[in-house]
């Protein structure tokens, strides 16, 4: 089962809630940090780390091309969607920063002027935390593309084992890289006018993806019920309502997740497994 941890915006406790239902699973699972550009899932993890640990360095592969072989007939040009590659009947210009890594405009090339050579993204690194393998990925500063590294840290599930992958904010391609091909998302959202606002702007974008999809609720108590109303009229269930607690907030400074900070807490994320195993299923009773 891979269950994708997300939410409309940053700060609503994404990465609380993809820890600690890791460390309640009670069996080997992969805990993918797919926020890329600042992964913190191993602040919380350091107290059981092991020594086994790889680290990967990633490229994708950028267009350069053969000033004496191009007749610029820009075909490479008006191949991409992105800009990448330019010609204004001159010889073309590359924006690596832009570069998708499709490959297409080599393949369009009619003079074979176009060859690739790599670039580095970023790095993957992978470290065992007991019965928790941490994957994350890490995007080189200045580097704009996050999708493709996020897609080479997600070539490393293994499938033998439940895997939880902790999103990057937001509703665009990273997010989306980031939920495609998952089992459920689980929308992180906080009962506040802005995290509602960015509720349903993150709903909107898992159902076009046609992924089954569940809410938890963090702070509550800070706010008002109109997520709870949002939840109850789109028919979305609540698969945990987590309060306001200081005490968690606390634990969240020193970096100690919240299930060993706060025992009475540990319950809350056996339902949480227990309703995304069901919303998963089919069987959750929706707008719950």
């Amino acid at each position: 089962m891979i269950v994708a941890i997300a939410s409309g915006k940053g700060g609503t406790g994404k990465t609380t809630v993809s820890v600690n239902l890791a460390r309640m699973l009670r069996e080997p699972v992969q805990l993918l940090d797919c926020d890329v550009e600042e992964p913190n899932a191993h602040l919380f993890l350091q107290g059981s780390e092991s020594n086994r640990r790889s680290k990967e360095v990633v490229s994708i592969l950028i267009p350069e091309v053969d000033e004496d072989l191009c007749d610029s007939c820009a075909e490479c040009a008006r191949f991409c969607q992105y800009n990448a590659i330019i010609s204004f009947g001159t010889k073309p210009l590359v924006f690596a920063e832009l570069c998708h890594g499709c490959s297409g405009c080599t393949k369009v090339c009619p003079q074979g002027a176009i060859t690739e050579v790599e670039r580095r993204i970023g790095e993957v690194e992978t470290v065992e935390f007991g019965d928790i393998t941490l994957v994350q990925g890490r995007l080189d500063v200045g580097v704009a593309m996050a999708p493709p590294l996020i897609r080479e840290v997600k070539n490393r599930l293994t499938g033998d084992a439940p895997a939880i992958l902790d999103a990057p904010p937001g509703t665009s391609c990273p997010v989306i890289a980031t939920v495609r091909g998952a089992d459920c998302v689980v929308l992180v959202t906080e009962p506040t006018p802005f995290g509602l606002n960015d509720l349903v702007l993150a709903t909107e974008m898992v159902k076009q993806l046609g992924i089954p999809v569940g809410v938890v609720i963090n702070r509550v108590g800070v706010g008002d019920d109109r997520v709870h109303e949002f939840c109850r009229r789109e028919g979305i269930p609540i698969l945990l309502e987590i309060p306001d607690d200081r005490r968690i907030a606390e634990a969240y400074s020193r970096g100690v997740s919240m299930v060993d900070a706060l025992p009475e807490y540990r319950e809350g994320f056996v339902t949480l497994l227990h309703n995304i195993t069901e919303l998963v299923r089919g069987s959750l009773v929706r707008g719950s």
